[in-house]
């Protein structure tokens, strides 16, 4: 991969429609100092939970994945327009209202935003008129979604191409779309996120033995979706390094 696209690279030509795929300059995704790779948080970014990319200074925007703030009503309307647009009569804009105040704090796929007006009672045909209006003027773009979510899990969270396919799944986006998101991804790269990974665990498993070591590298390179062969390769290797003997472990790989 060439740059890294993180999510608040995102500008909003009005609330939720986002200009384009990764336009604007490198933010970072890393988390407190660790590079992202320390634990499964989001990474931080300005700007206050749930708005655009032009929001207050000093505060944090949410992330990728990253839950709400305690006590934050996730339907808080960001506007007297939102509110009377979601309090009319008329289905039509009541569906436009709720699709573009959950816009506006995130990007979101058509399901997610299918699965809220659903809950919201909107009827199925007036959705459908709606979720497609919006893919048409571009506030929906489940393909831009789905790459701009593998550049920020990728270098937030260290996450491998398995796993980043299976969230977007969970999140409703095309098989096809996923393929063509996670194929940016190329083998080089995941590999050394891999080694970056042991490397920064790797001094916390010293004084273990030698099979635990193994075990607690492959395992955490493991629930980040790394196949069994990269992680044994790659913590061979930072063993190695390390003067360990590491002749039962080609063993096991093959």
């Amino acid at each position: 991969m060439t740059r890294r696209t993180d999510w608040a690279e995102y500008e909003y030509a009005s609330p939720g429609a986002p200009r384009g795929r990764g336009t604007g300059g490198d933010t970072g995704s890393a988390p407190d100092g660790d590079g992202g790779y320390g634990d499964d948080r989001a990474p931080a970014h300005d700007g206050p939970p749930g708005a655009g990319p032009r929001g207050g200074r000093g505060r944090r925007r949410r992330g990728f994945g990253e839950p709400s703030a305690p006590g934050r009503d996730e339907d808080a309307l960001p506007s007297s327009r939102a509110e009377r647009g979601e309090s009319s009569g008329d289905p039509v804009e009541r569906a436009r209202a709720i699709c573009l105040r959950l816009l506006t704090g995130t990007p979101r796929t058509r399901k997610q935003l299918a699965d809220a007006l659903r809950k919201r009672e909107i009827p199925e045909d007036v959705a459908e008129e709606v979720l497609s209006r919006f893919e048409e003027v571009g506030l929906i773009d489940d393909g831009a979604f789905a790459d701009a979510w593998v550049e920020s899990r990728h270098h937030g969270r260290g996450l491998a191409r398995r796993a980043l396919a299976r969230e977007l799944r969970t999140k409703g986006v095309d098989s096809a779309l996923i393929d063509d998101a996670v194929a940016r991804l190329d083998s080089e790269q995941e590999e050394a996120t891999a080694r970056d990974l042991v490397a920064r665990k790797l001094r916390a498993t010293r004084g273990l033995d030698r099979d635990k070591r193994v075990r607690r590298l492959a395992g955490m390179l493991a629930r980040k979706g790394y196949p069994e062969g990269t992680a044994l390769r790659v913590v061979r290797q930072a063993l190695e390094d390390e003067g360990e003997d590491t002749e039962f472990l080609e063993d096991e790989g093959h």
